[in-house]
């Protein structure tokens, strides 16, 4: 049996419990990874809210898609994408259904080595928010000499693209509340402050904007960025869809080759990490039974990095 999170109906935070379930049968190429962190992300409500379906045989519904663990079984020649995995490996798992749990069953192709350079809450937070962001990066093309605006910079996926973007030698300015502007400089983003007068205060800084990536939805965000952007194939969203076709600007998700653009950064977010390159900020940890307030804090737009939680 294992602990794990699940949505009991369709709803609000309030609809999540704690079960004891059985372990899903180990299939071949399949390993059971002793969780001891589980990221959380707002894809994860979004599940259960019902807003991306609402099927009744989905329920009781497990919840959470990443993890980082210790490898407690494993078949003779399994295969991660960071290379071969044994028992004790120290890993991070994703694309999963259930990292909410003390232990689960994973392809052992969705399975990579730790870096040692993080903690097992930072390894949880890693690989969701940094395909997110390596994905907006790569559609956008984004390269040395390169300036660009991050909306939305001080989010999980923000904080990921703007390291992202550093590594790859582009001048960086992102959009935050004040609050947040000493944790961008740390990563080395240029803040301004969202608000009224965006664009003149982007425009004040004195570089012409090459690439805009959207992680808020506003239309503050969306207009500023074709305003300021001549090429409108250099800015993308991942949640102005209702106005992304539009404005001509690209709406990136998990479809549409989104998924395989994702997981090939797998193995390079890792090595980012294990330079040095990529840090994770975790704002907060919850043990399972507080997986509720988890997810409303997450909610609640106040997170200043990743939210984990702790069987």
């Amino acid at each position: 049996m294992t602990k794990t999170v699940v949505a009991e109906r369709y709803g609000g935070p309030e609809v999540l419990a704690i079960h004891d379930i059985p372990l899903p049968a180990v299939g071949p190429g399949q390993v059971v990874v002793d969780v001891r962190a589980a990221g959380a992300n707002p894809v994860d409500y979004k599940l259960y809210s019902g807003q991306m379906g609402d099927d009744p045989h989905a329920l009781p519904m497990p919840v959470g898609m990443e993890a980082a663990g210790i490898v407690v079984e494993a078949p003779a020649r399994a295969e991660g994408y960071t290379g071969p995995l044994k028992i004790g490996d120290v890993v991070i798992v994703t694309n999963i259904r259930g990292a909410y749990a003390d232990k689960v069953v994973a392809d052992a192709a969705d399975v990579g080595h730790k870096p040692a350079t993080l903690t097992f809450e930072e390894a949880a937070g890693l690989l969701l928010t940094g395909g997110t962001a390596w994905h907006l990066l790569t559609e956008t093309k984004v390269g040395t000499d390169d300036t660009v605006l991050i909306h939305g910079a001080g989010g999980g996926v923000g904080l990921m693209a703007v390291q992202l973007a550093v590594a790859r030698g582009a001048r960086v300015i992102g959009t935050a509340s004040a609050a947040r502007h000493d944790q961008l400089r740390h990563h080395g983003a240029e803040p301004v402050e969202y608000g009224p007068g965006l664009a003149d205060r982007v425009r004040a800084l004195g570089t012409p904007i090459d690439v805009a990536l959207d992680l808020v939805g506003t239309d503050e965000a969306l207009d500023t960025s074709v305003e300021l952007v001549a090429d409108r194939t250099r800015i993308a969203t991942i949640v102005g869809f209702a106005r992304a076709g539009e404005l001509g600007i690209a709406a990136l998700s998990e479809a549409d080759g989104g998924q395989a653009i994702r997981d090939a950064s797998r193995p390079e977010l890792i090595k980012l990490a294990a330079a040095g390159q990529l840090r994770v900020t975790v704002d907060k940890m919850f043990g399972l039974a507080e997986a509720a307030d988890a997810h409303r804090y997450l909610q609640s737009g106040h997170a200043r990095g990743k939210v984990v939680l702790v069987p």
